[in-house]
């Protein structure tokens, strides 16, 4: 839960630390907009895979489900600045499938915190073996971070891929090839 009092405070801080006044016309509600801002982008910090992947349906099906271009948007833990992107993910059902928008809002959770691209990629794969029981699960991750587009390297348009296989992804080459030609 985001404390907005104590974000105010810290932007206010922050304010007067870059040499702003935080009294000025244009400044004066800012840190209340911020706390605002981190309220909404950080939904997450206590959220659960569980509820949205608890939604599922019995289905004869056991061929892979694919659902691609999920956009997100995140927070690095290491700057705070965003970065964001796609993910796709590809699940191979045993018996029971999630409602599409359920995959969708299972990435929400774990973007809506403040995360690192590889960790968000592996909890997104291990939420959903863990709640829906898959024979297996893909993850792709592809986004661009604006550490390395705003600052530092200043490299705009670079993208990370993270991937994660888990399950029957993990043990066969032909499925992960077939995942990666319907993302691409």
């Amino acid at each position: 839960m985001v404390n907005r009092e104590k974000v105010e405070e810290a932007v206010r801080l922050l304010l007067e630390g870059i040499g702003e006044d935080p009294e000025r016309e244009g400044l004066r509600e800012t840190p209340e907009r911020v706390a605002r801002m981190y309220g909404e982008i950080l939904e997450g910090m206590d959220a659960s895979a569980q509820e949205p992947l608890s939604r599922v349906f019995a289905a004869e099906n056991n061929d892979m489900i694919l659902e691609k271009d999920i956009s997100f948007y995140s927070l690095c833990e290491h700057h705070l600045m965003p970065f964001f992107g796609r993910v796709h993910i590809a699940y191979i059902p045993d018996g029971k499938v999630a409602g599409l928008s359920k995959l969708a809002r299972t990435v929400e959770v774990f973007a809506r915190r403040l995360q690192l691209q590889e960790k968000m990629t592996a909890q997104i794969a291990d939420a959903i073996m863990e709640h829906l029981n898959p024979r297996g699960v893909m993850v792709m991750v592809e986004a661009e971070h604006m550490c390395m587009t705003m600052r530092g390297i200043k490299k705009p348009g670079s993208r990370t891929v993270t991937l994660v296989s888990r399950g029957a992804f993990e043990e066969n080459e032909k499925l992960q090839s077939r995942f990666l030609f319907l993302v691409s």
